[in-house]
């Protein structure tokens, strides 16, 4: 099931990039935001946002991170910086506002509930963040979820790493991000790095959270665009379209519109 891009990367970079400042610029706000994790998607996120000349913000934001994903983190933003003077940095360290956190509201005796909601929790603090420096300083916040995660197994926090003001990489799958990572020389210590989307403070990666590989998830995600069924496939191939296709149905509601509930004319106008 390997996955090997087929995107023009030039091309797609540039795009990318053009599409970005043109958003900007209509929006009229000084640039973007940027949340750095130590992984692909959002070195490559800030990559594309600093090639706008528009200032763009790199902010770290550690909460008991395992010390592998700051520390490259950190060597992105510095060889960023090296490579384009618009870019800067910040690092908030929100490790003692979650503590904080966890000391004002009840515990649970459902672990597994309990870690899901300190972890989702840990991506809200963020986006606070985010959108705290967006606010002060003129910013887009840039989001760094990639189309197999945003659109296929939703594989982020609703209103955590999903709220943010624009997708530059929402129409790439992981494999398109890694060949822009490639073509954009981003360190390879984050190109070779096993994707974790760091919220337990520990090393354990997406696969093992989700239970297949990002190109098993692409080769599912494309089968399923194509109406296929579980029962077309066997053994390991049906795992995972079956791991896809539950995911995909559960979050539905992250990639879908809020539910709206509409009132009738007719209740509206009602005269006594």
């Amino acid at each position: 099931m390997a996955k090997k891009s087929t995107i023009k990367v030039g091309e797609v970079n540039t795009l990318i990039v053009s599409w970005l400042k043109e958003y900007a610029q209509n929006a009229n706000v000084n640039g973007f935001v940027i949340g750095i994790s130590g992984g692909v998607d959002s070195a490559v996120t800030s990559t594309l946002c600093a090639q706008t000349g528009l200032t763009t913000l790199c902010l770290e934001m550690p909460i008991h991170q395992h010390n592998s994903q700051v520390s490259r983190g950190r060597e992105h933003i510095e060889q960023l910086k090296k490579r384009f003077p618009n870019v800067s940095s910040v690092a908030s360290d929100l490790t003692t506002v979650f503590e904080t956190f966890k000391s004002n509201v009840p515990s649970s005796n459902d672990n597994t509930k309990l870690d899901l909601a300190l972890a989702n929790t840990r991506a809200r603090l963020r986006m606070t963040t985010l959108y705290y420096f967006a606010g002060i300083q003129g910013l887009l916040v840039a989001g760094t979820g990639n189309k197999v995660e945003d659109f296929g197994v939703g594989f982020y926090t609703k209103y955590g790493d999903g709220g943010v003001d624009l997708s530059p990489i929402a129409d790439l799958m992981k494999s398109d991000v890694y060949a822009l990572g490639a073509y954009l020389k981003i360190p390879e210590s984050i190109q070779n790095a096993a994707p974790t989307d760091g919220l337990f403070g520990d090393s354990r990666t997406d696969e093992e959270q989700i239970g297949a590989s990002y190109d098993e998830l692409e080769w599912a995600m494309l089968e399923a665009e194509k109406n296929k069924k579980a029962e077309n496939f066997m053994g390991r191939e049906k795992e995972v379209f079956e791991i896809y296709s539950k995911l995909n149905a559960i979050n539905q509601h992250k990639m879908n519109p809020i539910p709206l509930c509409l009132i009738p004319m007719e209740c509206k106008n009602c005269v006594k």
